[in-house]
């Protein structure tokens, strides 16, 4: 008798258990798909929110990296930076390239963006520092002659392990397959303060590396963190390198808020 009342307790608790479901995951859209409100603009040779050429602009509710109003392109590197620093995250863009690249553009910079990670401020960049200290989360495109993989990690003025290993060169490629044309391609980046850091395209994950820090080149004068300092936190941003991008998604799942 005593067995047949553990069965019947037991089955009486199984839609007790089946009812409770995980708390709902909350993301928050970064672009409001009207105006670069909430973000800030810094190109080389330029002051802090001056928006050069209008590179960075909202249209058809795109947040779009646009050269048709710069006649050459001359170093005005630039990125735009969301407000609010954060360290532990879910972080997902959809972003495509579109036709052309701005006269006088590197070669390197033929369909080539890139979402920093625990980046610097835009306020705290010297007037003509090109790239901020960060994590460069890569975003490149093929056209069927130029087929690089995307999702690759390069590093401005930091350094990564990968297995184990003290990476120390610029860039390392990923797993992932080339996106070529116009096409849209999701990314999603999963970032746990200094511990690691994974990148996701189109579900697959393509890189993952751990402790990153302070180091190599790309470090300016007078930077206050000291090499091998980690990085815990920072900001997210994105590039204008001459390449014309559009982005239709930035939305974060902030991991750092209870429940997450």
């Amino acid at each position: 008798m005593k067995n047949y009342i553990l069965i019947f307790l037991s089955i009486l608790m199984i839609p007790a258990c089946t009812s409770q479901q995980k708390p709902e995951e909350v993301w928050q859209s970064l672009f409001n798909g009207k105006n670069l409100d909430g973000w800030d603009v810094k190109f080389s040779g330029h002051p802090l929110n001056e928006n050069f050429k209008n590179i960075f602009r909202v249209e058809d509710g795109l947040l779009k990296v646009s050269y048709v109003d710069v006649d050459s392109f001359r170093g005005e590197f630039g990125h735009i930076f969301y407000k609010t620093p954060y360290s532990n995250y879910r972080l997902k863009v959809e972003y495509r390239f579109t036709e052309g690249q701005a006269k006088g553009g590197p070669v390197w910079g033929y369909r080539n963006n890139g979402v920093m990670l625990h980046s610097q401020s835009a306020a705290s960049m010297g007037l003509n520092q090109d790239f901020p200290v960060s994590i460069e989360a890569q975003l490149l495109g093929g056209d069927g002659e130029i087929n690089p993989p995307t999702g690759n990690v390069c590093t401005p003025g930091t350094n990564i392990f990968i297995d184990g290993q003290l990476i120390t060169q610029h860039c390392t490629e990923s797993t992932s397959p080339s996106y070529k044309g116009d096409v849209w391609v999701h990314a999603e980046f999963v970032v746990f303060g200094d511990s690691i850091i994974h990148h996701i395209i189109e579900g697959d994950t393509v890189m993952t590396y751990t402790k990153p820090q302070i180091g190599g080149d790309g470090i300016p004068d007078g930077f206050p963190l000291e090499p091998g300092t980690p990085l815990t936190e920072g900001f997210i941003s994105l590039q204008a390198e001459s390449s014309p991008t559009e982005f239709r998604l930035i939305e974060l799942l902030d991991l750092s808020k209870p429940g997450k």
